[in-house]
C-alpha cells in the first residue's frame, strides 16, 4: 500500500476470493475504470474504487490514531514585498493580537492577495503554525478537513464533525485564507472547526459585522502609487513622465492592478522609450495590452477565460495551448495584471474576460477539454489532492458538456474524476461533481453511468454522516441495479444499507413502493445524525487531552459536516448553489451566474478595475444565459435537466430556467421507469429543504413595464452599483441584483408599498410586498417546496435595510418562530443597487 501526499491509495482493492468477487463482504459495480484507494470517514471504512465504492463499520479499536504534528508550516509562495502596506501591515498585526477571527476586505485589483500572503511570511506565526489557504469555491468542510491534514499525521482520515472539533482544540495556528467570499454562516462553520485557531479571511466585501477586527483594504496613496510605478517599470521613472504617473494614480484611485497594468503597457512600448499610458486611458488598457502580447500569452487567456474563474495548473496550459514554457508565459500574464497567481496555479482575472471573448469567436473546444481532463485524472503521476484542487476546472468543463449538448463528455469528466475526488476527502467538491454525473447521466440517458452516481451519492452520504438520505437513495440504487441486471450493484448497494436506517423493503422489479410508505426511514430525523457513538479515538499525542466531546449525534453546535448545509445529495436535483459551493458567487471574480455564460466580465469585477463593454461596443459582450448566437453562451438552458435547482434567496437566475425548464422533459423521460417512481418518492421526502427564489428568470418592471431589463439582459450591461444614482436612504424602487448575481426590479405600488417578484419551481410566481420606510423594509416572501410545482410550505419573514447612500441593502430571510416547516437556506445576503 503506498502512500502519496497523505493519502493512502490502494491500485487494486481488496484480494479476491477463489470466484472473483472482493473478500470481507465488500462487493464492487463493474463499470469502468481501474482507480482505487481506501480512506476512513468517521467511523466508516471506505473502499474508493471506478467501479463502486464499498463501506464497512469500524470497530473503535481499528479507527485510527491521528498524531499531532509538532508545528505547522504551510505558508505560500514567496513573493516581492507589497509597495505601500507597511501601516496596513501594522494594523493587520494588531488586529492579529486581540481577536480569534480578523476580516480584510476591499474592492478587486486593491491588493488584498498580495498582502495576505506578505502576512503570512513575515508576521508572527501562532504558538503551533501558521496555514495559507485558498478558499475559492471550496466548502466550509473541505477547508477544515485541509486544516487538519496540515496539524495531524493522519492520511486518509477524515474525522467527523464534533471529532474534528475535539482533536483541533488547545491547536493555536494562524490561519490566512485567500478568497474567502463564503457567507458568514459559513465563515463560523470553518473557524470553529478549530475553535482555538486565529483566522484571516481575505473577502471583497465585510460580512462578519461585530464578530470580527475588520481592516479595509483601500488604494496606495500618492507616493507609494509612484513607487509601484517605478519598481514596475525596472528603468526608472523619466523625469518627462512623471506628472502622467501622478494623474495615473489619481485616476486608478491608488489600485495596484491597475497601476501594473499601465507599467506593463509603458514596457511592452515599442518605440523602445518609457511612456506611460495617459490617465484617459485608464479604461481603455486592456485592449491596448491584448494588442501587444505574443501568440503563446494570447492562447493561454483564451484557454483561462474558457474556464472562466478555475484556477489551472502550467502544466494544463502547455497541454492544451501547445506552450513550450507555462510557468514563464503565466508569470508573466500575472506580471501584466492579467491572470492571478494562487496556490493552486493561475486563473484569468474577471474583467479580462470580455476582451478575450471580443478576439476569440469560440471558447476553446469542450471535447478536447473533458478528453484532456479526464486522460489526466487516471494518470498513475496524479494525486487525488491534485484532483481536488482542480474541482472548479472539472465543474466548469462538465457544465460546458452538457451546455454544449455533449451529456457524454460530462459523465466521463465525472466518472473519471469521482474516485479520486472521494480518496481526496474533499467531500464538497466530490458531492457536487457526482451531482453533474448524474444529471449529466440523465441526459444522455446512461443508465448504467446514472445507477453508479447515485450509489456514489449514497457512499458519500453515509460518509459525512447523512444516513437518511443514504438509506433512499441506496433504495434507489437498488432499483437502478435491477433493472440493469446488474447483480453485484444490487448486492453492493444492500450491503451499504445495514448501516443506514430501517426503510421500507425495496420494491421488486416492475413495482413501485406501497402506498404510504416512508422510503426514508426517518423523514423527521436528523439528517445530520451519526450512527453510534462518535468519539473516537485519543490522538498519539504526550499533550493531554484537552475537551471531549460527547457522542457526535449532531447535537454539537459547531462544525458538523454530518450536516452538510446547503448540499442535498439525496434530491437528485444538483448541487444547491445556496449552500454546496460554499462560495459566494457575488464575490467570485468571473463567476457566472447560472448555466449560461451570463456577466462573466467587467460586472463581476469593480467599476475602478474593469472595463464594462457594451452590446453596442463589444460584440458578445452579452453573454446572459441562453443566447444561442454567442458561442460562448448557452447554447441551449433547457438542455440542462434540473440541473441545479436553486436554494437560496434570489439564487435561481437563469439557472433556474435552464433546471425548471429541463426537468419536466427529464422527469417525463424517466417516468416509463420503475426506478423514475422511486425516486418521485425520494424527492418528496426531501422537498423539505425549501428553496427561497428572487425575482429571477424573467425581470419584469411592475410599474411602468419598462421591457429594458429582460430575462437576456446581464448586468455587465446594467450601470454598476458605484455608479448608480444617489438614492435617498428610505428608496427601495430600482434595480437591485442580489448576491447571487440576479437582478430584479423593485417597483413601488399603488398603496405605497414596494412589490417584486418571487418563482419558485415550475415557473410559479408570486408578488412579494413589503413595506416600511427611513431605509428600513419588512415582509413576507413564500417558501417554495422544491419536491412539487408551485407549492410553497409557507411564508419566512423578509427584512430589507437600506444603507445610507442606498446603494447596497442587507437582506434577512428567516423561518416563522413555531417550527412548522424548517428553512433550510434562510440567512443573509447584500444587495447592490445597479440604477
Amino acid at each position: 500500500m503506498a502512500e502519496t501526499d497523505g493519502f493512502v491509495r490502494e491500485p487494486h482493492g481488496p484480494d479476491p476470493d477463489e470466484d472473483g468477487a472482493p473478500m470481507g463482504g465488500d462487493h464492487r459495480i463493474d463499470i469502468a475504470g481501474d482507480a482505487s484507494g481506501t480512506v476512513i470517514a468517521g467511523n466508516h471504512n471506505v473502499v474508493i474504487d471506478a467501479h463502486g465504492s464499498t463501506v464497512n463499520l469500524l470497530p473503535p479499536q481499528e479507527r485510527p490514531r491521528p498524531v499531532r504534528r509538532e508545528r505547522v508550516a504551510l505558508v505560500p509562495r514567496r513573493q516581492r514585498e507589497p509597495v505601500g502596506r507597511e501601516a496596513d501591515l501594522e494594523e493587520l498585526e494588531n488586529a492579529l493580537r486581540g481577536h480569534g477571527v480578523v476580516q480584510l476586505w476591499g474592492p478587486p485589483g486593491v491588493g488584498k492577495s498580495t498582502l495576505l500572503r506578505h502576512a503570512a511570511r513575515s508576521l508572527e506565526p501562532g504558538p503551533d503554525g501558521v496555514l495559507f489557504l485558498n478558499g475559492a469555491h471550496r466548502e466550509p468542510e473541505d477547508l477544515a478537513q485541509e486544516i487538519f491534514e496540515a496539524c495531524y499525521e493522519a492520511p486518509g482520515y477524515a474525522p467527523t464533525g464534533p471529532e474534528l472539533r475535539r482533536l483541533m482544540t488547545g491547536i493555536e495556528v494562524t490561519v490566512y485564507v485567500d478568497d474567502a467570499e463564503l457567507t458568514p454562516e459559513r465563515l463560523r462553520l470553518l473557524a470553529d472547526a478549530a475553535p482555538d485557531a486565529t483566522f484571516v479571511f481575505a473577502s471583497r466585501e465585510r460580512s462578519l459585522l461585530g464578530e470580527s477586527a475588520d481592516l479595509e483594504l483601500r488604494g496606495l496613496g500618492r507616493a507609494a502609487g509612484l513607487g509601484l510605478l517605478e519598481r514596475e517599470l525596472r528603468h526608472g521613472m523619466p523625469e518627462a513622465q512623471y506628472a502622467v504617473a501622478v494623474e495615473l494614480c489619481e485616476v486608478a484611485l491608488g489600485r495596484p492592478l491597475l497601476l501594473l497594468r499601465a507599467a506593463g503597457l509603458a514596457r511592452l512600448d515599442t518605440s523602445g522609450e518609457i511612456r506611460l499610458p495617459r490617465a484617459a486611458e485608464i479604461d481603455g488598457l486592456l485592449p491596448l495590452l491584448f494588442d501587444r502580447l505574443d501568440t503563446a500569452s494570447l492562447k493561454t487567456l483564451h484557454l483561462l477565460a474558457t474556464l472562466r474563474d478555475a484556477e489551472v495548473d502550467p502544466e494544463h496550459v502547455g497541454a492544451l495551448c501547445d506552450v513550450p514554457d507555462p510557468a514563464a508565459v503565466c508569470g508573466r500574464l500575472a506580471g501584466l495584471g492579467l491572470v492571478t497567481v494562487t496556490e493552486r496555479g493561475y486563473r484569468s482575472v474577471a474583467d479580462v474576460l470580455p476582451e478575450v471573448r471580443r478576439r476569440f469567436a469560440e471558447p476553446v473546444a469542450v471535447d478536447r477539454l473533458c478528453d484532456h481532463f479526464a486522460r489526466w485524472a487516471t494518470l498513475a503521476t496524479t494525486t487525488p489532492a491534485q484532483v481536488a484542487d482542480h474541482g472548479r476546472a472539472l465543474e466548469v468543463v462538465a457544465e460546458m458538456a452538457e451546455r454544449r449538448g455533449r451529456p457524454d463528455l460530462a459523465v466521463r469528466v465525472a466518472r473519471a474524476v469521482s474516485p479520486f475526488l472521494a480518496e481526496s476527502l474533499r467531500f464538497g467538491v466530490w458531492g457536487r461533481l457526482l451531482d453533474q454525473g448524474q444529471n449529466a447521466a440523465r441526459q444522455a440517458g446512461d443508465t448504467t453511468a446514472h445507477a453508479y452516481f447515485t450509489h456514489e451519492k449514497a457512499i458519500r452520504c453515509l460518509m459525512i454522516g447523512r444516513r437518511v438520505v443514504a438509506a433512499m437513495l441506496l433504495a434507489e440504487a437498488v432499483v437502478l441495479w435491477r433493472q440493469l441486471g446488474d447483480n453485484e450493484g444490487v448486492d453492493a448497494a444492500l450491503n451499504a444499507q445495514q448501516y443506514t436506517p430501517p426503510t421500507p423493503e425495496t420494491p421488486p422489479l416492475g413495482e413501485s413502493p406501497a402506498p404510504g410508505a416512508d422510503p426514508g426511514g426517518d423523514p423527521g430525523g436528523d439528517l445530520g445524525g451519526d450512527p453510534g457513538p462518535m468519539t473516537g479515538p485519543e490522538p498519539a499525542t504526550t499533550t493531554p487531552d484537552p475537551v471531549t466531546t460527547g457522542p457526535g449525534s449532531g447535537a454539537d453546535p459547531g462544525y458538523d459536516p454530518g450536516v452538510d448545509p446547503g448540499y442535498d445529495p439525496g434530491t437528485g436535483l444538483g448541487h444547491d448553489p445556496g449552500g454546496s459551493a460554499g462560495y459566494d458567487p457575488s464575490g467570485a471574480p468571473g463567476s457566472d451566474h447560472g448555466w449560461g455564460w451570463a456577466d462573466q466580465g467587467a460586472s463581476a469585477a469593480d467599476p475602478a478595475t474593469a472595463t464594462a463593454p457594451n452590446a453596442a461596443t463589444h460584440p458578445g459582450a452579452d453573454f446572459g444565459a441562453g443566447q444561442g448566437a454567442d458561442p460562448w453562451s448557452a447554447a441551449d438552458p433547457t438542455s440542462h435537466v434540473a440541473a441545479h435547482s436553486s436554494g437560496t434567496a434570489g439564487t435561481a437566475g437563469t439557472g433556474g430556467a435552464a433546471g425548471t425548464g429541463a426537468a419536466a422533459g427529464g422527469a417525463a423521460a424517466a417516468a416509463t421507469t420503475t426506478a423514475a417512481l422511486w425516486a418521485s418518492v425520494v424527492a418528496v421526502v426531501l422537498g423539505a429543504v425549501a428553496a427561497l427564489v428572487i425575482g429571477v428568470v424573467v425581470y419584469q418592471e411592475l410599474s411602468s413595464g419598462d421591457p429594458t431589463y429582460t430575462s437576456s439582459t446581464s448586468t455587465s450591461d446594467l450601470p454598476s452599483s458605484s455608479s448608480s444614482p444617489s438614492a435617498a436612504s428610505d428608496e427601495l424602487a430600482g434595480v437591485w441584483r442580489d448576491g447571487q448575481g440576479n437582478v430584479f426590479m423593485i417597483a413601488r405600488s399603488g398603496d405605497g408599498a414596494y412589490e417584486f417578484k418571487s418563482q419558485g419551481t415550475c415557473g410559479a410566481t408570486s408578488t412579494v410586498k413589503v413595506t416600511g420606510g427611513s431605509g428600513s423594509y419588512s415582509g413576507t416572501m413564500p417558501v417554495w417546496d422544491e419536491s412539487t410545482c408551485g407549492k410553497t410550505f409557507g411564508d419566512a419573514r423578509l427584512s430589507i435595510d437600506v444603507s445610507s447612500d442606498g446603494s447596497s441593502a442587507s437582506v434577512e430571510v428567516t423561518a416563522p418562530s413555531n417550527g412548522s416547516w424548517e428553512c433550510r437556506n434562510c440567512g443573509s445576503q447584500t444587495w447592490a443597487r445597479q440604477a
